[in-house]
């Protein structure tokens, strides 16, 4: 398993940009594929973006797609989100997540090795 520490989050308008990132501890980072999840007061925890290990592969949510952009640098073991033309229903508790499988499991954040403590999004309308 790996330590990951989120930071990034705030508060911003509707409209703005945030970047979270995300450090790993460890020496493996590259093994690990890293993911960003979400979860807002009184619902389920939400899949937002994958990458892989090597950063050539990613994946989206639908309601993030063509706005938010996942990337991380193997060099500073540390994942990012950024987040580009926020709204009101972005807000929630974003957490990084590191896990070494590649897979469906990622949708449903089932099975993953690692989690964050969560940093905060707030979108104001």
């Amino acid at each position: 398993q790996v330590q990951l520490v989120e930071s990034g989050g705030g508060l911003v308008q509707a409209g703005g940009s945030l970047r979270l990132s995300c450090a790993a501890s460890g020496r493996t980072f590259s093994r690990y594929h890293m993911g960003w999840f979400r979860q807002a007061p009184g619902q389920e925890r939400e899949f937002v973006a994958t990458i892989s290990g090597s950063g050539q592969t990613t994946n989206y949510a639908d309601s993030v797609k063509g706005r938010f952009t996942i990337d991380r640098d193997n060099r500073k073991n540390t994942v990012y989100l950024q987040m580009n033309s926020l709204k009101p229903e972005d807000t929630a508790v974003y957490y990084c997540a590191a896990d070494s499988q590649w897979g469906s499991h990622w949708l449903q954040g089932f099975g993953i090795d690692s989690w964050g403590q969560g940093t905060q999004v707030t979108v104001s309308s």
